[in-house]
């Protein structure tokens, strides 16, 4: 009979892992017997139920290059219970950084620093995971998913021209990942959420709900459901794809 030791569990590792999409992501996979690496700005929270605990839990800020290197030090050692292999990469976390009063930060009022710091986050920090844990993805066969948003097609009412940029650019990255890790065995794809419902949600937003085709928000559990999906045997000839979840806002 089969035994649930580590060694034999399936391995993610998710950034962004917190709130909203990312912890829905945590509960899915976790449901289905994976092993759940999570990498945060913010330590383990005390009062979490996740019975994983701190010991998958890496605090990392992928805004800081340097910081960034030294977690994927970490996780490749974090994998030696999983005999090396790391079955999926789901590249989650992003800022999008905002005005006083939540306004958003469009191209001529967005500081360099600003530009620097969010494409750091939500493009940068894809490519180096990428790259840096190549190994135990081919180890495993294994599967990333970059989360980028319908702001990076579309000029969006709340989402700045930074954070929308680097989504687009995310899309792009996508392509060429796609391209060069898949003879390595190593699909990479991307998903596009539009307007999901979240505690982070912008004023407004129930405005954009007449002009989606489903007339409602999404959820956080119905995205996870496909980046499981991208992450399975489910998709194994998909690869270079970036799949809308946004109820049909994109048409």
């Amino acid at each position: 009979m089969a035994t649930n030791n580590a060694d034999d569990r399936r391995t993610l590792l998710l950034t962004g892992a917190s709130r909203g999409i990312g912890h829905a992501t945590v509960k899915r996979f976790s449901s289905a017997g994976w092993r759940v690496i999570t990498c945060s700005r913010q330590p383990f929270p005390e009062d979490c139920p996740w019975d994983a605990g701190p010991e998958d839990h890496i605090q990392v800020d992928l805004a800081d290059p340097q910081n960034t290197c030294e977690a994927i030090v970490e996780i490749k050692e974090r994998l030696t219970a999983n005999a090396g292999r790391l079955n999926a990469l789901v590249n989650n976390a992003a800022i999008s950084p905002k005005l006083e009063g939540g306004a958003r930060m469009n191209a001529l009022e967005t500081e360099f620093e600003d530009w620097l710091r969010v494409f750091q986050v939500n493009l940068f920090a894809a490519i180096m995971l990428g790259r840096g844990l190549v190994d135990e993805l081919m180890a495993a066969t294994g599967a990333i998913v970059n989360v980028t948003s319908i702001a990076g097609s579309r000029v969006h009412p709340f989402a700045g021209a930074a954070y929308s940029t680097s989504k687009a650019a995310l899309a792009a990255l996508t392509r060429e990942m796609a391209h060069d890790f898949g003879p390595l065995g190593v699909r990479v794809n991307a998903i596009a959420p539009g307007e999901i419902d979240t505690s982070i949600l912008s004023p407004g937003t129930e405005k954009l709900v007449e002009q989606i085709p489903m007339r409602r928000l999404g959820t956080p559990e119905e995205v996870a459901k496909i980046i499981y999906v991208l992450c399975t045997e489910t998709s194994s000839y998909v690869t270079g794809a970036e799949i809308h979840i946004n109820g049909g806002q994109h048409v």
